[in-house]
């Protein structure tokens, strides 16, 4: 559990921006913004705009914006989401057009049918007698391979599974640097983190430097690990290891 509030302040702050500047880019109001800060969600018109809101302004902060909704979720939903008159008159639109396809689905087979019967009868009283009706069907266009060639399976590629990182100024401040990936990788946090704020991240594989890992403590998935010391290290679901020379 986290402060949603307080952790999109600081993410505000860190970034030196103000309110009516994020209302422009996002097109939030300035003081919807400040309730999300705040945490006075009832200012806000209901839980789909305050769910919309929260990861609008998350992910404009550089966060994981599905984090805070998970993490509002939990704590504030009542589930009570006022959407049955659109799913009602979706329900009767499509059932409409599904009356109309199938109307036209069997007009074209009635088609097909009588324009059938004439070549048929086209045929049958023909003077020669002998013709017979072209086939109609599509020729088998299937493709095997030679013999004696091995077929490849096809594989599907699975992205690795994504984590969340914990990161907890506890004994001290700590400046870090937070990359997705490797260290070429797009730059998600640069600067300080300081005693008692903590700061979450959420991906793949992350690469972290850290300016005094001593003084943090960290917790991947919800289990305390430990930060490698002297130099940068790589974050995976697997755990926190020191980086390679190159990454």
């Amino acid at each position: 559990m986290f402060e949603i509030g307080n952790s999109l302040r600081e993410a505000r702050y860190r970034q030196h921006l103000d309110l009516p500047e994020i209302e422009q880019a996002t097109k939030i109001r300035a003081r919807y913004l400040r309730a999300l800060e705040e945490e006075t969600f009832e200012v806000l018109p209901a839980q789909t705009y305050i769910k919309g809101f929260l990861r609008t302004y998350a992910d404009y902060l550089g966060l994981e914006g599905q984090l805070y909704v998970d993490e509002y979720n939990s704590r504030y939903s009542t589930g009570e989401e006022e959407q049955e008159p659109v799913i009602a008159r979706r329900t009767s639109t499509v059932s409409r057009h599904r009356r109309l396809e199938r109307r036209g689905v069997l007009l074209a087979l009635a088609g097909i049918g009588v324009l059938l019967a004439l070549v048929i009868a086209a045929f049958k009283f023909s003077d020669t007698g002998k013709q017979t009706i072209p086939n109609l069907t599509t020729p088998n266009t299937k493709t095997t391979a030679p013999a004696g060639v091995a077929t490849r399976p096809h594989r599907t590629v699975r992205k690795p599974a994504r984590f969340s990182i914990f990161l907890t100024a506890s004994y001290g401040n700590s400046w870090m640097n937070v990359r997705t990936g490797s260290q070429s990788g797009r730059d998600r946090f640069n600067g300080t983190l300081e005693q008692g704020h903590t700061m979450f991240f959420r991906g793949r594989r992350l690469w972290i430097n850290f300016g005094n890992a001593g003084n943090l403590t960290a917790k991947l998935n919800g289990k305390t690990v430990t930060i490698p010391t002297g130099g940068p290290v790589v974050v995976t679901t697997k755990g926190v290891a020191r980086a390679p020379a190159a990454a």
